[in-house]
C-alpha cells in the first residue's frame, strides 16, 4: 500500500544502518499483521527471523533515533489528515488530545513499574503509564503523534535503579502535566498548529500546563474537577460546583447541543458557560440529559480567535477519539503487549506502534469517502429500514487487515517448524536454570 511506503521512506534518515531500517519495517509489518500476540518472539517469527535476537537488538542496542522517528510520524499524520480535510468544503477543527494509558506488568524490573491507578484495569494495579498526544482532525481521522513514559521520582533518585532500568543519565522527574508540556513543545517545533488542546482532569488541574498554553496563545478546553477554584471577580472565588449551583439554576442558561456524531448518532447534552474574571477564560459545563451528571471544562480562547459556545462544545466533544486510538493501538498493534523492560526499548516499541497506527489511520482517512456506502440515516422513529444498508467506511482495524494481506512476508517452508522447536528448546533451557536456582535456596518450615 502506497501509504506504508511513504512513511517508511521518511524514516530512513533516522537509522544509521540500512539493515536496521529494513528490520524496523519488518517489525511494523508484523505489528500490522493478524498474529494474536505481538511480543519479541512472535514479531521475530512473523518478520521471518530464525531467533528473536535481531528484534531484541532493534529495541535495545541498535543505533537509531527514536525522537526523530516520532517527529517524522507526527508530520506524516498531520500532513496526511490535513490533506484529506483540504479536499472538503468544511475542514473541521484540529484538536490535540492529551491522555495517558497504562500497561499491566509483573514484578519490579520493568522501567517505570509501580503500583498505581491504571485506566486499562480501572483500579490500582502494578504497571507503567505513558502520556500520549493524539492529533484529531474533525470528521477525518485521528492518530497518536507523541508519547513520553511517566517514571516515578523514586526510580530516578536511585542510581542503581536508573542503571538497571536503562534510564539515560540526567533524566529529571516530570509530572504528567510537565510531560504534556514536553509533548506539545515537540509538536510546535515541528510546525504543528492546533485549534484547541483537550485533556482529562489530570491535565486541566495542572496550573503549569494551563499557564504554558496561555503563554503560547493556545486555545484549550480542559476537564477539571468539581472542586477546581474559579475567580469570578476581584472578590469572589468559589469551586466549579458552587458556581454552577449559584449561576446556572435558570434553565434558560442551558442549551441542548450535540457533542458530535457517534456510531449510534448525535451525542446530545445540555451545555452552559460561565464567564470568569480573567478575559477569554470560561467554565463550560456539560449536563447529561437523563442522569443530570455534570462535567466541568476550563476553557481559554485567545483574542484573535472566534469565541462561541458552539465552537467550545465541538472542541469538548472531540477529546474522546483518543480513547478509540488507544483501543486500536492495543488491540490491533500490540501497544500493551511489549515485554521489553528497559526505558529505551519501551520507547522504541511505542514509536513503532505509532508508525503502524499512522499508516493505517492516514490510509483509512484517504479511503473514507470512496468506501462509505451507508444508507441515509432515518428521519422519523417509525421509518422502515432500507432494503440495502450499505457499508460503513473502512476503519483502522479493517485497513490494517487489508494491509496485512498485501504486506505478507514470504518465509521458508520449514519456518514454522523451526520456531516450534526453537520455543520448546528455549523453554527447556529456562526451566533447567529455574530448577537449578531453586536448589540453591534454603527452605524451612514456618513456626
Amino acid at each position: 500500500m502506497r501509504t506504508a511506503g511513504e512513511l517508511l521512506e521518511r524514516l530512513r534518515s533516522c537509522f544509521v544502518r540500512t539493515q536496521t531500517w529494513q528490520h524496523a519495517g519488518r517489525y511494523v509489518a508484523a505489528l500490522v499483521s493478524e498474529i494474536p500476540k505481538r511480543n519479541g518472539w512472535t514479531i521475530a517469527q512473523q518478520a521471518g527471523d530464525r531467533t528473536p535476537d535481531r528484534t531484541q537488538r532493534l529495541l535495545n542496542r541498535a543505533v537509531w533515533d527514536g525522537q526523530a522517528t516520532a517527529s517524522q510520524v507526527r508530520r506524516f499524520v498531520v500532513t496526511g489528515l490535513d490533506g484529506v480535510a483540504g479536499r472538503r468544503t468544511r475542514r473541521g477543527l484540529r484538536i490535540a488530545a492529551l491522555d495517558e494509558t497504562g500497561q499491566a506488568k509483573q514484578g519490579t524490573a520493568t522501567c517505570g513499574v509501580k503500583r498505581q491507578y491504571l485506566g486499562c484495569a480501572g483500579r490500582l494495579a502494578n504497571g507503567i503509564n505513558t502520556v500520549h498526544l493524539a492529533f484529531v482532525r474533525e470528521r477525518v481521522g485521528h492518530a497518536l503523534i507523541a508519547a513520553r513514559q511517566w517514571i516515578p521520582a523514586e526510580h530516578l533518585a536511585d542510581a542503581d535503579t536508573v542503571a538497571a532500568m536503562g534510564i539515560a543519565g540526567g533524566l529529571a522527574f516530570r509530572t504528567k502535566g510537565q510531560l504534556a508540556i514536553d509533548l506539545c513543545t515537540d509538536a510546535y517545533a515541528d510546525g504543528v498548529a492546533f485549534d484547541f488542546v483537550c485533556g482529562v482532569e489530570v491535565y486541566g488541574n495542572c496550573t503549569q500546563l494551563r499557564e504554558f498554553f496561555d503563554d503560547q496563545q493556545q486555545a484549550y478546553v480542559l476537564r477539571v474537577a468539581s472542586s477546581f477554584m474559579l475567580t469570578l471577580n476581584a472578590e469572589i472565588r468559589m469551586t466549579c460546583a458552587k458556581a454552577v449551583a449559584l449561576l446556572a439554576t435558570n434553565e434558560r442558561r442551558w442549551q441542548i447541543r450535540s457533542a458530535g456524531a457517534g456510531s449510534k448518532g448525535q451525542r446530545w447534552y445540555a451545555w452552559a458557560w460561565i464567564a470568569t474574571a480573567s478575559p477569554r477564560h470560561y467554565l463550560l459545563v456539560r449536563r447529561h440529559l437523563r442522569s443530570g451528571e455534570l462535567a466541568y471544562h476550563y476553557c481559554y480562547v485567545p483574542h484573535d480567535q472566534p469565541l462561541t459556545l458552539a465552537r467550545l462544545v465541538r472542541a469538548a466533544g472531540l477529546r474522546w477519539p483518543v480513547e478509540e486510538t488507544f483501543e486500536f493501538s492495543k488491540d490491533c498493534f500490540g501497544l500493551d503487549q511489549c515485554q521489553a523492560r528497559l526505558h529505551t526499548a519501551i520507547a522504541r516499541h511505542t514509536v513503532l506502534v505509532m508508525t503502524a497506527l499512522a499508516i493505517c489511520a492516514v490510509a483509512a482517512a484517504r479511503l473514507k469517502i470512496r468506501t462509505d456506502t451507508q444508507a441515509l440515516p432515518p428521519n422519523t422513529p417509525d421509518q422502515q429500514p432500507p432494503s440495502e444498508p450499505g457499508m460503513i467506511p473502512l476503519t483502522i482495524p479493517e485497513t490494517a487487515r487489508l494491509l496485512a494481506t498485501t504486506w505478507h512476508q514470504p518465509k521458508p517452508a520449514d519456518h514454522d517448524t523451526h520456531w516450534r522447536n526453537w520455543r520448546r528448546r528455549h523453554q527447556a533451557r529456562a526451566r533447567w536454570f529455574h530448577q537449578r536456582t531453586r536448589l540453591n535456596r534454603e527452605y524451612s518450615l514456618a513456626n
